[in-house]
């Protein structure tokens, strides 16, 4: 009902008002029931904002799978899309809104793990499953609640750095390797990980540097890691900083390797980092780019016939959001199925009880326990680097 704000309500208007409001919300439950909702939180706009398309894409092209077969439950899938932009509060605001309003049988977290880490609590308390398809914190899934909602298709921070140690030291002969961390959850995250797994190679580190998301110039914290004798640099940071991190070190001149977690993939680092971009090399889980699955080549034809505007390779990128996000959404439709129900504890317990799965990533065997919440291992990573706009792999 259209209302005229600059005019004072009349008795009636307002009791008209109240009328709808209340017919609306006797009508919720109904509307709620003629499909099941899949919600997304993450990062739609600013920076990050291609990792946010990836995703919707990944969702968009599982749910039309789904619904092709019949939907879930005898009902279409639906996706409800919040923007988080890349803020832990707007994230909760719009995980409510999610859950209360639009009821989502299950929904899915972004780029950012502040964001998750801050909406891991309340979907433990509302009993709705919530699963991260990019946010790698270690801290989202094993979040010490007794009852956990919270899965996870994507990296582990706690697998990366142990990869990532493992890759400086296979391909460069890291001796002393040192850290230039975002000063946030996740770059906490990933030092602990880092230190633990230098620890257990017996490798020292030239020190632990700390910048933040809007720093333009982190020069002053990159000469004390060139002064203590670093000869790799760990990079933890999403798109803009680690442009940041990279154009420093060009006007240092300090050609230092630089092996990072996979926050450059998340946007336009080709662009921002320019001619050094392709310098960084940063794990991820997928790639098309030589990828000889028929199940790759499939979900790529069925992208470029969904998205006209899809060209070429470097038009999918980040592939890593597109496949984390289409295996995690089929894997909640087998377990929506298996529960026969959007009840989300019963969701919850048939995560546990899928045998396998036919994934883009990988053949998934018993992909959740009530142990572990990550369907992905250390061994379904990859190193890739920028050339151009696509991002292509390495050899590991």
């Amino acid at each position: 009902m259209a209302r005229n704000l600059s005019a004072r309500p009349t008795r009636r208007l307002a009791l008209a008002g109240a009328t709808a409001l209340l017919a609306g919300a006797l009508a919720w439950p109904a509307q709620a029931q003629e499909t099941v909702k899949l919600g997304l939180v993450a990062a739609m706009s600013g920076q990050s904002a291609k990792s946010g398309e990836a995703i919707v894409r990944g969702l968009a092209l599982a749910i039309d799978e789904m619904n092709a077969k019949g939907g879930l439950l005898g009902k279409k899938v639906e996706l409800v899309v919040r923007d988080d932009e890349s803020n832990p509060a707007k994230g909760v605001v719009a995980a409510r809104e999610l859950v209360q309003r639009e009821k989502v049988a299950a929904f899915f977290g972004g780029l950012d793990t502040p964001v998750s880490i801050a909406i891991v609590p309340f979907a433990n308390q509302s009993k709705v499953p919530f699963v991260g398809v990019w946010a790698a914190g270690t801290p989202i899934t094993k979040n010490g609640a007794a009852d956990n909602y919270v899965f996870r298709v994507s990296a582990v921070d706690e697998l990366v750095d142990v990869a990532l140690v493992d890759y400086a030291v296979k391909k460069y002969g890291a001796k002393k390797p040192g850290m230039i961390l975002i000063n946030n959850p996740w770059g906490e995250s990933n030092e602990k990980g880092l230190k633990d797994a230098l620890a257990a190679k017996g490798i020292p580190f030239a020190g632990v540097e700390k910048f933040e998301t809007n720093d333009v110039d982190v020069v002053p914290q990159l000469t004390r890691l060139k002064q203590a004798g670093a000869d790799v640099l760990f990079l933890v940071a999403n798109v803009a900083p680690s442009a940041q991190v990279v154009k420093s070190l060009d006007r240092m001149g300090w050609p230092v390797p630089i092996v990072s977690h996979w926050g450059p993939a998340g946007g336009r680092f080709g662009e921002l980092a320019g001619a050094s971009a392709d310098k960084v090399h940063f794990i991820q889980t997928f790639s098309f780019s030589g990828n000889p699955s028929p199940k790759a080549a499939a979900a790529l034809a069925a992208l470029k016939a969904k998205y006209p505007e899809i060209k070429s390779l470097a038009d999918v990128t980040p592939a890593v959001g597109i496949a984390n996000a289409y295996d995690a959404a089929h894997l909640v439709g087998l377990a929506i199925a298996k529960a026969g129900s959007t009840d989300g504890t019963k969701v919850r317990d048939a995560l546990y009880a899928i045998d396998s799965y036919d994934g883009l990533i990988k053949t998934y065997k018993t992909p959740f326990s009530k142990e572990n919440h990550d369907a992905l291992a250390s061994s379904d990573y990859i190193f890739t680097y920028f050339k151009g706009d696509e991002i292509l792999p390495l050899g590991n």
